[in-house]
C-alpha cells in the first residue's frame, strides 16, 4: 500500500455526494451520497497521470500521480488552484477535466465559484488562469478544442462557456450562459461533450432530467433540450466512441434499485433510448466511465461499496458483466465515488472517500474482470474528482 500522506480523518458519508444545503437535495445525497508541450509524465519516463483535488475549504489543491507501466501511481506534486474547494463533497462526476492533448488540466473550485487551468511542463504542472464562472459552486467541466464548460450547480443550476487561449488563459464566451430545466433545484451532476463536441450533456438528480444543448459556431449553445431519465436519478455518465452516451441511475439511493442506461445522441441534440434502466442490484451507482476499448462501462456504488461493470455491444446495448451486479467489492467502509480510465482502457482508478484512498485496479481483457493491484491512501478527507491518461 502507498500512503499519500500520513494522518487520516473522519469521513461524513452525506457530504460526499451532494453539498447543496437543501432538505431534497440533503435527502439524495444520504442515500447516494483537461503546438503541443510535452507534459511531465514523458519527461520522467512515465506513460499517465493520474489527478485528484483535495476540495479543501481552506485552500484546493490539484493533486499529481505518476503512473507506472504497470499502472501503479507515485505522488508527484500537490499545486494549488488558486482557489477554494467546497470541503465536503460536490456530487458530481468530472470535477477535473484534461483536454485531449493532455496539455492542460481544469479543476473547480466549488467553494470560491471559479475554475482552474493547469499546464503540463517539463517541470510539473503550472496555474495559468484562475477565472470566476459567473456562477455559484461549480461542480463539473468539460473540455473540447478550445472550448471550456462549467456546470454551476446552485439553485436552478447554469452552465457557462470559456474560450482557451493557447496561452491557458479563460475568457467567458458572451451570451454562453444557459440555464438547466428551469426547476427551483435540479442539483445537476455533470457536463460534458459528446466525443465531435456538437453536443453537451448535464444530468440532474432532483428531477430525473437530461438536459442537452447543441454548440453552435461562436461557442454558445442553443437549449436546453429536456429529456426524461430512463431511470431516477441520473448522475454520472460517459459516451462510447460512436457518440452514445450512458448514464447511471442511481434512483434516490434505494437499496438494491440502482440501474445504468444508454441513448442515442442526435446532432438537434434528441436523445432516444438504446438500453434502458439496466438494474445492477447495487446501491447508489452514482458514477459510470467507459473503457476506452468500447467493451464496457463500469458504475461506482457508494452505497453498496461495490464496483459494477456492463457489456457494451456493437449497438451501444448494455448487460451485466455479472449476474449479481459486483464486478468488484471495494471494501466494507470504502465509499467508492469518482472514477477514470487510462487512455488506453487497460488501468481504471477508483477514489474510495470512506477510505480515503486511491484504489488501482488492473481490467482483464476481453472479459473486463477487474484486480486490485495497489491502494494509495491517506488522501485529503474532502479529495474529490479523478482523472487520468
Amino acid at each position: 500500500m502507498y500512503s499519500y500522506r500520513k494522518g487520516k480523518t473522519n469521513w461524513i458519508f452525506a457530504r460526499y455526494v451532494l453539498g447543496t444545503g437543501t432538505a431534497l437535495a440533503m435527502a439524495i445525497v444520504a442515500v447516494c451520497p483537461a503546438t503541443a508541450q510535452v507534459g511531465p509524465q514523458l519527461i520522467r519516463g512515465f506513460p499517465g497521470m493520474v489527478y485528484t483535488m483535495s476540495n479543501d475549504a481552506a485552500g484546493n489543491e490539484l493533486l499529481a500521480f505518476d503512473r507506472a507501466p504497470d499502472g501503479t501511481l507515485t505522488m508527484a506534486g500537490a499545486y494549488a488552484t488558486g482557489g477554494l474547494g467546497a470541503g465536503e463533497g460536490l456530487g458530481s462526476q468530472a470535477g477535473i477535466a484534461i483536454s485531449a492533448d493532455h496539455r492542460w488540466v481544469f479543476v473547480v473550485n466549488a467553494g470560491s465559484n471559479d475554475v482552474s487551468a493547469f499546464q503540463a511542463t517539463p517541470g510539473g504542472l503550472m496555474l495559468r488562469d484562475v477565472e470566476p464562472t459567473l456562477g455559484v459552486q461549480p461542480v463539473s467541466v468539460a473540455v473540447h478544442g478550445d472550448l471550456l464548460y462549467v456546470l454551476n450547480a446552485d439553485g436552478a443550476g447554469a452552465i457557462q462557456g470559456f474560450e482557451v487561449s493557447n496561452e491557458g488563459d479563460l475568457t467567458p464566451i458572451m451570451d454562453s450562459m444557459r440555464p438547466l430545466s428551469g426547476a427551483a433545484m435540479t442539483a445537476p451532476a455533470q457536463i460534458g461533450f459528446t466525443p465531435d463536441g456538437g453536443v453537451l450533456v448535464v444530468t440532474e438528480k432532483a428531477t430525473s432530467l437530461i438536459d442537452t444543448y447543441v454548440v453552435l459556431g461562436d461557442g454558445t449553445t442553443s437549449g436546453p433540450n429536456v429529456f426524461a431519465s430512463s431511470g431516477q436519478t441520473p448522475f454520472g455518465f460517459d459516451f462510447t466512441s460512436r457518440g452514445s452516451l450512458l448514464v447511471s441511475e442511481a434512483f434516490g439511493g434505494g437499496a438494491a434499485m440502482s440501474a445504468a442506461s444508454s441513448y442515442s445522441v442526435a446532432a438537434d441534440g434528441a436523445l432516444e433510448v438504446i438500453s434502458a434502466s439496466i438494474e445492477s442490484y447495487q446501491t447508489a451507482a452514482c458514477w459510470l466511465v467507459v473503457n476506452p476499448n468500447n467493451r464496457q462501462a463500469y458504475t461506482t456504488n457508494t452505497g453498496s461499496n461495490t464496483i459494477t461493470g456492463y457489456v457494451i455491444d456493437g449497438a451501444d446495448n448494455l448487460s451485466l458483466l455479472d449476474g449479481d451486479g459486483v464486478t468488484a467489492f471495494s471494501g466494507d467502509g470504502t465509499g467508492p465515488l469518482d472514477a477514470a480510465f487510462t487512455t488506453n482502457g487497460r488501468f481504471l482508478y477508483i477514489l474510495n472517500a470512506g477510505s480515503h484512498e486511491i484504489a488501482v485496479f488492473r481490467v482483464h481483457k476481453p472479459d473486463g474482470s477487474l484486480m486490485l493491484i495497489q491502494t494509495v491512501s491517506d488522501l485529503p478527507e474532502a479529495a474529490n474528482g479523478m482523472a487520468a491518461h
